[in-house]
């Protein structure tokens, strides 16, 4: 058995048509992966390459520990069932089966125990002598898993394998094929348009669309904490409710009034995670509530709904109404909202119901990125702050400014800075109060309370409600703001350069003989370039990458002061010291990097390099990393 790894996986056609786009994932071993989304999202052209049916054009595709991107499918270990079974029809059901280990050449013995084995697992034992026409698509289906079970592979593939049956024999084989799954204790990976048989099957899901990876996460968080409204739009049935609404904090709560002006009202505890701007009354933000967090009460409540069509399910009813109560009644009322009611629940076409929403389950997204506004771990906090006198006023304390601080803020005195957790550390120039400790993926999130507003930071301490917690910042982390005027951007952890790649043949001196060398070439300075990304390069790119530019990028970290004349020669511009940390502006051939001093650091032209094996390559044309 054997896990998978795709790193940066890319398929790109010959039009430029990115079919998937920077696909990566672990998969552990025994893991059960399903790959979701609408047509053309690029799922099943990710299975394809996981089986090497479709070539992969950029990324690395591990099985276990083995790269496989140019090792043959028959060669993988992974076997694959298809939508359309895929089975001869003019061989038994046990031949069918044993069709694969017999081109493998072994023992009669063993194939026959491997097919009984299997048809046993599958119930189909009394089937063994029929042909594929004489059997049901149910039993078919049956039959392609038993092909796929016989070879013992280290991963199943799956793709859409439900989707010629009936609705009742979908749900029969979904619960059968997870049995199997809990029952071979190997590696699945089901691809499916179906967000039913998502939820219920995967321990993990991919939501796609458009080739990119929307999210990777379990399945309830994929429908409590979606990263985005298409996510949200996507998983559940009936679909989330979308509303256009705009937020007004009121002291310990928030107004969400609608566009038609009905409102109701959520704790701030509830939203604190949202940026300030989006809670002033001005900004549209998109509220998304599911079907089965609405309730409809008795009282009389500020939220009203009319109803349109109510479906009765037997076990539930699903209530269609619309919000605008002076509108007639229609499909394209504006505002249309759909509520989960209790079965024995009772309404009428044109009934006017009271509504509440269950708060703490809101999802919140931008009109715009239509990203969530509720981050587990929020991007930053925003706080007012005074800058003057070489002092800064910020979150209770004064502390003497940096001077990368004090000559961006001249002529700035009222400022707003925007802190992310990675930027709070230990030290002492601050102190404030714990509201709340949550742990997510096994690390601890701390609120700390600071006026009305909370500020974020992660840790590993051993921290409760009511403590007094000690810190300082990363002050190149932060961002300072006048307005909407950006003053001082935080320093990101990578930088980047435009170069070439360069193939040269040498002379081997005294030995008559010629080889080949090949480096990145950045501003004249020529890298040698590891021979494993050589082979991605000009598999990739053919012979045309030795006439194009590609961004070579690299970490901060990873860049080496070396002696004059062996590296990139660069003239320092200037000096940005940030009090706990410091930088030096470099300009090469009109490209610029900062790369990170010391406080005795005082040159004027340095000269720098990096391991080739640390750098990372892009192709610019269509935004791909070839490696």
């Amino acid at each position: 058995m054997a896990g998978l790894k795709l790193n940066h996986i890319y398929k790109v056609y010959e039009n430029g048509h990115k079919a998937v786009n920077d696909f990566s994932i672990d998969i552990e071993d025994k893991e059960f992966i399903v790959f979701v989304g609408p047509s053309g999202c690029g799922k099943s052209t990710t299975l394809r390459m996981i089986a090497g049916l479709e070539e992969i054009t950029a990324g690395d595709l591990f099985i276990g520990d083995t790269l496989v991107n140019d090792v043959e499918p028959k060669d993988r270990d992974i076997a694959m069932v298809f939508q359309n079974y895929a089975l001869y029809p003019h061989m038994t059901v046990y031949d069918n089966m044993a069709f694969g280990l017999r081109n493998r050449h072994m023992p009669k013995d063993e194939i026959h125990k491997r097919v009984m084995d299997a048809a046993k697992i599958l119930d189909i034992e009394e089937y063994l002598d029929r042909k594929p026409k004489a059997m049901s698509g149910g039993q078919r289906q049956r039959v392609a898993l038993g092909r796929a079970i016989v070879r013992d592979p280290k991963v199943f593939l799956l793709d859409e394998p439900l989707s010629n049956l009936d609705a009742k024999l979908r749900a029969s084989m979904r619960t059968e094929i997870t049995k199997l799954h809990k029952k071979l204790q190997t590696t699945f990976i089901y691809v499916t348009h179906d967000q039913v048989e998502a939820m219920t099957m995967g321990t993990r899901i991919v939501v796609m669309k458009l080739g990119y990876v929307q999210q990777i996460d379990t399945p309830i968080n994929l429908y409590e904490r979606p990263r985005n409204k298409f996510v949200a739009g996507f998983i559940g049935t009936p679909q989330m409710n979308f509303f256009d609404v705009t937020l007004d904090r009121q002291g310990d709560t928030v107004v969400c009034t609608f566009d038609d002006g009905k409102q109701f009202t959520i704790p701030y505890e509830v939203v604190c995670k949202a940026q300030d701007h989006y809670l002033h009354g001005k900004e549209q933000v998109i509220l998304g509530v599911r079907p089965d967090h609405i309730r409809v009460v008795d009282h009389e409540t500020k939220l009203q709904a009319k109803v349109n069509v109510v479906e009765q399910l037997g076990n539930e009813s699903i209530v269609y109404g619309q919000l605008a109560l002076d509108e007639e009644l229609s499909v394209k009322a504006k505002n249309q909202i759909i509520i989960k009611v209790p079965a024995d629940s009772h309404y009428e076409s044109g009934q006017i119901i009271n509504l509440e929403v269950k708060v703490e389950k809101i999802n919140l997204f931008d009109q715009n990125t239509e990203l969530t506004l509720l981050n587990d771990i929020p991007d930053y906090s925003k706080f007012d702050a005074k800058a003057s006198n070489g002092v800064m006023e910020f979150l209770g304390s004064k502390i003497k400014m940096p001077s990368a601080f004090r000559e961006a803020l001249v002529g700035h005195e009222d400022i707003q800075i925007q802190v992310p957790p990675e930027a709070v550390i230990a030290g002492k120039d601050y102190q404030l109060e714990v509201h709340k400790v949550e742990v997510f993926n096994g690390k601890k999130l701390v609120s700390l309370v600071y006026g009305d507003r909370y500020l974020f930071l992660q840790t590993d301490k051993d921290v409760k409600k009511g403590d007094l917690l000690k810190f300082s910042l990363r002050y190149d982390k932060l961002t300072i703001l006048d307005g909407d005027e950006v003053i001082v951007e935080p320093i990101p952890n990578e930088e980047s350069l435009v170069g070439t790649f360069l193939k040269t043949k040498r002379k081997a001196i005294g030995l008559g003989k010629t080889y080949v060398t090949f480096e990145y070439v950045i501003e004249g300075h020529k890298i040698v370039t590891p021979m494993d990304k050589v082979v991605k390069i000009t598999s990739i790119e053919g012979d045309a990458c030795y006439s194009k530019q590609y961004k070579y990028v690299f970490k901060r970290e990873n860049i080496q002061l070396v002696t004059e004349g062996m590296g990139i020669e660069c003239e320092v511009q200037s000096i940005i010291d940030y009090g706990n940390s410091r930088y030096a502006k470099l300009v090469t051939g009109g490209q610029s990097l900062l790369i990170e001093v010391d406080q005795f650091f005082n040159e004027s032209m340095v000269f720098i390099d990096f391991d080739g094996q640390d750098i990372e390559v892009y192709e610019q044309d269509i935004d791909m990393r070839l490696c």
